[in-house]
């Protein structure tokens, strides 16, 4: 599986792999069975599995929850099925991740929003959906996020925030939807590093011009 972050900020590796460990409840061919549906949005297929005893908070080798690997893929109705079944919807992986993590940096609109319908966490501490958005400059998983509460101005355990984030992969569209929402300009890591800074150093003469005219220094 590809790398959600890790690309993004040296340190913070973070490596969807797929290897199961199965809960005592359900055999390898079940849980097997069950990620296929999974993959293919297969509801019928789902809700017969968890009837048929498959845990609904079993996880992977990286401690990934059916759920996770549901919101994903963007699997809208596998997840309704394992939230009716009552599956954890803040479990979060070995990486900290949840489901509405998952969701949101893959740009799964409806996923978010049933998580969010549902009371998932939207301002855990550590790296927050609303960063994992800005990973991939999403506006409309950005915009729902904030309309649920989330932090603008929220900082991973570093201080990085959404803002620098979307400056530093180039998401101007994101960016500037982040400052028209005021989104703190001139907010600093732990090491003092801000979203102006950021684009300086990516050479981004757009992204200078909205951070400038914002009034980041």
């Amino acid at each position: 599986m590809h790398s959600l972050i890790s690309r993004v900020l040296r340190g913070f590796a973070v490596i969807c792999c797929l290897v199961p460990a199965f809960a005592p409840s359900a055999h390898a061919g079940a849980y097997e069975d069950m990620i296929e549906a999974i993959k293919r949005d297969d509801f019928a297929t789902v809700s017969g599995l968890i009837a048929r005893g498959v845990a609904v908070d079993t996880v992977d080798g990286q401690g990934n929850s059916l759920l996770s690997i549901a919101a994903r893929e963007g699997s809208l109705r596998s997840a309704r099925a394992l939230l009716d079944a009552h599956a954890r919807i803040d479990w979060a992986n070995k990486a900290g991740e949840t489901a509405l993590m998952h969701g949101a940096i893959q740009g799964h609109l409806e996923v978010v929003r049933l998580l969010l319908v549902r009371g998932a966490e939207v301002n855990r501490a550590g790296w927050s959906p609303l960063i994992y958005a800005a990973v991939k400059g999403i506006v409309p998983v950005a915009r729902l996020l904030l309309a649920y509460g989330a932090d603008i101005d929220a900082g991973a355990p570093n201080g990085f925030t959404a803002l620098m984030m979307a400056v530093r992969e180039g998401h101007q569209e994101l960016a500037a939807f982040l400052v028209s929402n005021r989104a703190n300009v001139n907010a600093q890591t732990d090491s003092g590093l801000t979203a102006l800074a950021i684009a300086r150093k990516s050479d981004n003469a757009a992204m200078l011009g909205l951070l400038q005219k914002a009034g980041a220094k």
